[in-house]
């Protein structure tokens, strides 16, 4: 018994001692993943801090700072050295050192091969090297582009055939966009009379609206002229609505509003109509409506009047409005318009109609208005049971506190 107690002690002393050597172990040696985060994370930290007050000494315009912290960035040879490589360069550019610019340039390039700021060091480059280069020379579409622009703002002259052979040649459809961009910035004859060239050619259809819609950003004179010529010498509806776009964007208005009285094409008339609309044409759209012998081009004339918010001139043809088809339309429209003036003008037509049918769209109308307080008041003194249908089935998809008690008080009757 002796022996087994002596046994059973020296177990427990075993027992806590290796307890003890264990959190030892485990309290002085840290674990390896630890051992090997914390240098990582010190360098990490380091390498942000340096190339953050670089970039701030960049931007404070002290480039020479700015130039040994991203020296810095680059010997840690980290996360950030292919960005601290093209910042280094800019620096030295801004500090007039173009050579080192361009020796880092091409640092960045060999040691960075996959580096997402190649691109933007291409770009610096012409930036670096300014007209010397020729831009015919440059394989990369976005890097000729950038040239042509640097040349465009110094020799213009040789810079427009250049962006003529793009337009022309065989590359991709958003560089010959931005290549006609570009051109249609430029004023001289030779630009003007390219652009106007492409916008007259059929057998490239898309580069042809593309600068039918450039004509448009510069609405002189001779540009007018060209956009009606183009109108009414091309037989493509596509292309004819392309120019209204492009007297959109040059707000001619008196071109449309010509347009639209003499247009044979009913399409193209409504079309021309709803441009009026998007242009602020109030009185033209009013013109329309009142000396126009059909019923078409008055109720499309009615309908654009949303788009410049003609709630006063909607209100008068509500009221007087004969023909139902455009009575129909003023009424939608005057609830899409909304304001004071349209919901003082619906509910006054509410209560003074008596053909059942207009006043469901009146109610329709006052739905899009969103008048749950004035539909409510209309509830409460409607008699006719079909009618209050109409006003509770259409204020049951609406949302207000006005509704929200009269729909109680259904409901507690």
């Amino acid at each position: 018994m002796k022996h087994k107690l002596l046994f059973i002690l020296l177990f427990f002393i075993c027992a806590v001692f290796s307890v003890r050597a264990a959190y030892a172990t485990t309290q002085e040696v840290p674990s390896a993943s630890f051992v090997d985060q914390q240098p990582a994370e010190k360098a990490n930290s380091h390498e942000d801090e340096a190339y953050s007050d670089a970039k701030e000494n960049l931007d404070n315009g002290d480039y020479d700072e700015a130039i040994k912290g991203f020296d810095e960035v680059v010997k840690i040879h980290g996360r950030k050295a292919d960005g601290a490589l093209y910042w280094k360069a800019y620096a030295l550019n801004k500090a007039g050192n173009k050579a080192q610019a361009l020796t880092m340039i091409g640092e960045l390039r060999k040691n960075y091969p996959k580096s997402t700021w190649l691109r933007d060091a291409g770009a610096l480059e012409q930036e670096v090297r300014g007209g010397a280069v020729n831009p015919e020379n440059i394989s990369d579409e976005e890097l000729k582009l950038l040239a042509i622009q640097s040349l465009m703002n110094s020799e213009p002259d040789k810079a427009v055939p250049l962006l003529e052979k793009i337009i022309q040649g065989n590359y991709s459809p958003k560089l010959k966009d931005r290549a006609l961009f570009v051109l249609s910035q430029n004023n001289s004859d030779k630009a003007q009379q390219i652009l106007m060239g492409v916008a007259k050619m059929t057998n490239q259809p898309d580069m042809q609206k593309r600068a039918i819609r450039y004509i448009g950003m510069n609405g002189n004179s001779h540009n007018r002229a060209v956009l009606k010529e183009i109108y009414n010498s091309s037989t493509d509806i596509g292309v004819k609505k392309t120019v209204f776009q492009a007297w959109l964007m040059c707000g001619c208005k008196e071109d449309v509003a010509s347009l639209a009285r003499t247009e044979k094409n009913p399409e193209l008339r409504k079309e021309a109509i709803r441009y009026l609309g998007m242009m602020g044409g109030r009185a033209e759209l009013l013109d329309f409506y009142k000396n126009s012998p059909d019923v078409e081009t008055r109720e499309e004339a009615v309908g654009a009047m949303l788009m410049c918010g003609c709630a006063h001139e909607l209100s008068e043809i509500a009221q007087t409005e004969k023909d139902p088809r455009v009575l129909d339309k003023a009424i939608n429209t005057l609830g899409l318009v909304g304001g004071d003036e349209s919901l003082t003008t619906l509910t006054r037509l509410y209560g003074t109609q008596t053909d059942l049918s207009l006043k469901k769209k009146v109610i329709n109308a006052l739905f899009l208005h969103g008048a749950g307080k004035e539909m409510v008041v209309l509830a409460k003194k409607e008699t006719n049971p079909e009618m209050k249908r109409e006003l509770i089935q259409k204020m049951s998809l609406m949302n207000s506190p006005e509704i929200t008690e009269y729909m109680m008080e259904i409901l507690n009757k």
